[in-house]
């Protein structure tokens, strides 16, 4: 028999084109051709990335599969996205979910947590926040740690004294409901009040349930400066007696005067690793912390919070006692303003209009300005913004920032808001950290000096911050892992931000993809909002 030919085999080929039209593709996404550091620290690779639904399906070269999207990632790195160990992006997350200053640096998780969390507050869960801020269409994953200064004013408030028994075993209930409800651990802030009054062993007792679900007890230390190593004993101490793992939060040397404590610092916690004991640090690629002027007074005098603390400082002879101390050296608090001096701090973000002409100014030059103490003008400043007023330290030197850099078990965290260089934002100042933290390490530290390999960064911004939070499927391109990738340029990844000029976007990421859903594309935002409330230990 033969096939008629004419218009039936014209049909025919119509019917096979029609046919052909409806096959579907193998991937929602395939970035094609990149050079792939996959996490591991391994040596990289060119292959292609097949990605469905929100996971990677497959690595390697497929020239036959198809994709709805494909991306030429020829010449570029591809990795994970990138974990930033310690974010204050909450608030802004929630005023605008595109957390652009991040994302653009290739950022695919948040972290929170410092001491403060925002939750257990009132009838509201840490999980619930999460769950609520997610659910409001956010770019980025989000994942915290319960703040220890949190739980500790849902129960004393803001007093200046240790808890009941009966407090603390609530304090603990606190605790053990935000680890059930997938908390990282749990974060302490010790230079600030109310996280100062807490005392060692308040600390051992809430880590010892932090402990039972392998969770990580992280720190901004009771001291970074003239008591670094005693406040380093202690953190060593709360994680040998809750038998936690630990680590240090923005590791720094703070003041000139104890620079020259990095060498003991690494040796206590290379011995304490050395003992069987899981202990690491974080950083910020810069020498300048960023803060508030309540690091420049004593925390007796601000007990009680915000309110108290100017109430007192209206009066007379407490102003002179504050005074008196700001200017004192001391091991009982820890003076930031001491430590970097007038000239050495920045006033970075202020509340009320009448005051922001201040802004990106040092307090030398506006006590020269007043004929004041620039004292004076820290308490004036606190007292008329009704705030604790955002400033910038310069604390730490440069050979230090190098060094640890290189340490092994340093992972980074910008300490820092997500923002947009747009709108009210450029009328306060800003940490540059906010907006070049991770593109300053690719950049400036990898490829221009060559502290690390691009293979080891990777790893430190990607599996090895995953496993430090626990974090399943997440830090590496691995198939089956969840599918947040960054495809950048090593060669012209940059950040711009500067302490005079900070609200500058870094440049070199071209596209970051987050669950499966691509963000950013040419380096343009795409308006895509999937991001998620992640748990510790996140089953799929």
């Amino acid at each position: 028999m033969r096939f008629a030919r004419g218009p039936v085999s014209g049909l025919f080929l119509v019917l096979l084109l029609l046919l052909g039209g409806c096959v579907q593709p193998d991937h929602d996404v395939i970035i094609r051709g990149g050079t792939v550091y996959d996490g591991s620290g391994g040596a990289p690779y060119v292959a292609d990335i097949a990605i469905s639904g929100d996971s990677i399906a497959a690595i390697g070269m497929m020239p036959t599969e198809t994709a709805r999207r494909e991306i030429d990632a020829t010449g570029l790195a591809v990795a994970p996205g990138f974990i930033n160990m310690l974010s204050w992006a909450a608030g802004r997350l929630e005023r605008d979910g595109r957390s652009m200053s991040d994302i653009v640096q290739g950022v695919t998780v948040e972290v929170f947590g410092e001491g403060t969390s925002e939750g257990p507050v009132g009838g509201r869960s840490l999980a619930a926040w999460m769950d609520s801020l997610a659910d409001a269409g956010i770019s980025t994953n989000i994942a915290s740690f319960v703040g220890a200064a949190t739980v500790r004013v849902h129960e004393l408030g803001y007093a200046d004294r240790r808890p009941t028994p009966e407090e603390l075993d609530r304090m603990k209930a606190l605790v053990r409901q935000a680890m059930e409800d997938g908390a990282l651990g749990l974060g302490s802030s010790l230079i600030y009040a109310p996280g100062f009054y807490a005392d060692t062993q308040e600390l051992i007792e809430l880590s010892r349930v932090v402990a039972e679900y392998d969770g990580l007890y992280i720190s901004h230390m009771r001291s970074e400066g003239n008591q670094l190593l005693e406040a380093l004993d202690e953190l060593l101490t709360i994680a040998r007696e809750a038998d936690v793992r630990a680590e240090v939060w923005h590791l720094k040397m703070a003041g000139e005067s104890n620079w020259h404590k990095f060498d003991a610092v690494v040796e206590r916690i290379e011995a304490a690793r050395a003992e069987g004991m899981e202990v690491a640090a974080n950083m910020y690629t810069y020498t300048a912390g960023s803060t508030g002027l309540d690091a420049a007074m004593p925390p007796w005098v601000q007990e009680g919070g915000d309110g108290a603390w100017r109430e007192r400082l209206m009066d007379p002879d407490i102003r002179a006692r504050v005074l008196e101390e700001m200017r004192t050296p001391t091991n009982e608090w820890e003076n930031l303003y001491l430590a970097a001096g007038a000239e050495g701090t920045l006033i970075a973000g202020l509340r009320q209009d009448s005051l922001r002409y201040l802004t990106g100014r040092r307090l030398s030059e506006i006590a020269a300005e007043r004929g004041q103490s620039p004292e004076d003008v820290a308490i004036d400043l606190v007292i008329h913004d009704s705030s604790r007023v955002e400033v910038v330290y310069f604390l730490m030197s440069e050979e230090n920032v190098r060094k640890q850099i290189a340490l092994p078990w340093m992972t980074f965290g910008s300490d820092a808001g997500s923002m947009a260089p747009e709108g009210n934002v450029l009328l306060s100042s800003q940490h540059p950290r906010a907006y070049g933290n991770f593109a300053r390490l690719l950049g400036r530290y990898v490829r221009d000096e060559g502290l690390l390999s691009l293979e080891e960064a990777v790893r430190r911004l990607t599996s090895m911050p995953a496993e430090r939070l626990r974090l399943a499927g997440r830090g590496q391109l691995t198939p089956g892992y969840l599918a947040d990738v960054v495809v950048f340029d090593p060669a012209t990844i940059q950040d711009h931000a500067t302490f005079e000029n900070p609200h500058q976007l870094s440049t070199g990421v071209h596209h970051v993809v987050v669950n499966g859903e691509i963000v950013l594309l040419d380096g343009q935002h795409t308006g895509a909002m999937p991001g998620r409330a992640l748990r510790r230990a996140e089953k799929r």
